[in-house]
């Protein structure tokens, strides 16, 4: 089982002396809303419409170790990580994976479409903590600015209008 408890409707994580973050947006309604995102966030469009570079584009897959970037202006940040959980029902469909050693900090993030009725909501779970190495343990408070925006930008990417 992963700390972000995928596969559970209601995330009740333990302490992990982590940051623990959770948001659950309405994306709006409808088939064609949930197969396009759907499509979309297996495809790791809610990272590559974040600002993010994502190699390969293949849907997501216990086990994947894809080349993932933080593109900010000309500078990009390697951030190793790992799937560690999937799940496609006809209600809810997700990934989360956890970070490698190098990632700027340490934890989990998953993401997870459910659909109530016509209704299609965007859950994000993430628990962060400082990375094990040093120089980035020492940017940690700029990088929890920087995970803010970027979660306000995970929250746009799956929008009708964007899919």
């Amino acid at each position: 089982m992963t700390l972000t408890q995928l596969g559970e409707a209601h995330w009740g994580p333990a302490a992990t002396g982590h940051w623990i973050w959770q948001s659950r947006r309405l994306l709006g309604s409808g088939d064609a809303l949930w197969n396009e995102a759907t499509e979309a966030l297996l495809t790791w469009r809610i990272k590559t419409r974040s600002g993010f570079v994502v190699e390969p584009l293949e849907p997501a897959q216990i086990g994947d170790q894809p080349r993932l970037q933080a593109v900010l202006g000309p500078i990009a940040i390697d951030e190793p990580i790992e799937v560690v959980d999937t799940l496609r029902s006809a209600s809810r469909v997700g990934f989360a994976y956890r970070t490698r050693p190098g990632h700027p900090v340490r934890g989990e993030e998953a993401f997870i479409l459910t659909r109530q009725g016509q209704e299609v909501f965007l859950e994000i779970r993430s628990l962060t903590a400082p990375s094990d190495r040093v120089c980035w343990r020492v940017a940690f408070p700029l990088l929890l600015v920087a995970q803010a925006f970027t979660r306000w930008r995970y929250g746009r990417a799956l929008l009708p209008n964007r899919v």
